[in-house]
């Protein structure tokens, strides 16, 4: 288990005991010191859990979305099955108990109090289902974790990734429902790394299932034997390009059928080979190619190796944010098409 996996886990168990003091001081304990449930201050105990429950939910979200620590899918499904559960058991049983202590001790409805966690539960619910269904059919948040797909993506841009190009799936399960599309050899495509599915990984895709695929020495793409347009370019010039293994990389417009999209070499050893797809699966490398742990590495236990079909989460359409600070917000970024 990852430090990231230990400290979500954490962070959940201590908002799990928080919901647990609201629902048992709401539910069991104030109906028996205040029948009329209408205290303007709430008990210091669930007031502090309220506040700190709310606390942790904001920590493991800035988790979720900034280090990736956990499958976001998954918890979305257990909060909001959390949430309505939590709001259901309160309207089937709880809030009538309420509405009659309050009429025995003679309290108008409206100035019924529910317990904390019900507040959240009702307010939440129905935000979290729509944004399950936003994420999961239609378009989800990455962020670009490393060099990879320099100079195409850069390290910090934030973009949407297109759920429903390659058919509509189940959350979680990754099942697929509705076939809508196929993937395009060129197309930029999140997908869930096959030795860890927690894991999202952003790479181009160069190989079809069929396709034999080399890499010569020089850097140069082959499918099918057949060589793939590369046209050289400038030097390369932007974020890191200080940095030894970018200072004056070549840079190229590569043509892969009918795309075209802009490649880097960055300085250092060429990862050289010859690879055939397996049936189901597809081949990937990063724009970065000098710099990318890709489809090329099948050898390394923590890379990509040859991708199945139902690891495909996406295919990246557009950026909307840049937070990396190093080189300044690339705030001419924001809103570019992602070729």
């Amino acid at each position: 288990m990852s430090d990231g996996d230990s400290l979500f886990i954490v962070l959940l168990c201590a908002a799990i005991a928080c919901v647990l003091v609201i629902l048992v001081d709401g539910w069991f304990l104030r109906p028996q010191r205040d029948p009329g449930a209408t205290s303007v201050d709430e008990p210091w105990l669930p007031r502090i859990a309220g506040y700190v429950l709310m606390a942790l939910a904001l920590a493991m979200l800035w988790r979720l979305f900034r280090y990736e620590a956990v499958d976001f899918s998954l918890m979305l499904v257990i909060v909001g099955g959390l949430s309505g559960v939590v709001w259901g058991l309160d309207r089937l049983f709880f809030a009538s108990r309420r509405r009659r202590a309050a009429a025995s001790a003679g309290t108008p409805p409206e100035r019924i109090r529910e317990p904390v966690a019900v507040e959240y539960a009702r307010s939440f619910f129905p935000v979290i289902v729509l944004v399950l269904v936003i994420r999961s059919f239609l378009f989800e948040p990455f962020r670009i974790p490393s060099d990879s797909m320099m100079p195409t993506l850069f390290d910090g841009d934030f973009i949407f990734v297109s759920k429903y190009s390659y058919g509509l799936r189940l959350p979680v399960s990754n099942t697929l429902v509705i076939p809508m599309g196929t993937p395009q050899r060129g197309d930029v495509i999140v997908f869930r790394l096959p030795p860890n599915p927690k894991i999202n990984y952003i790479k181009r895709l160069i190989g079809l299932p069929g396709d034999r695929i080399r890499v010569d020495a020089k850097d140069q793409l082959y499918v099918n034997d057949v060589p793939m347009l590369q046209i050289p370019g400038p030097s390369y010039t932007g974020p890191k390009q200080d940095m030894w293994n970018y200072a004056g990389a070549p840079t190229a417009t590569e043509v892969l059928g009918t795309k075209r999209h802009l490649i880097m070499f960055a300085n250092g050893g060429v990862k050289e080979g010859e690879w055939t797809v397996p049936a189901g699966h597809y081949f990937f490398m990063g724009d970065n190619r000098n710099n990318s742990k890709d489809s090329r590495w099948l050898d390394e236990p923590d890379a990509p190796g040859f991708v199945p079909e139902a690891n495909l989460v996406g295919k990246a359409v557009r950026i909307w944010l840049n937070l990396d600070t190093r080189d300044g917000p690339l705030w001419r970024r924001i809103g570019n098409a992602i070729q």
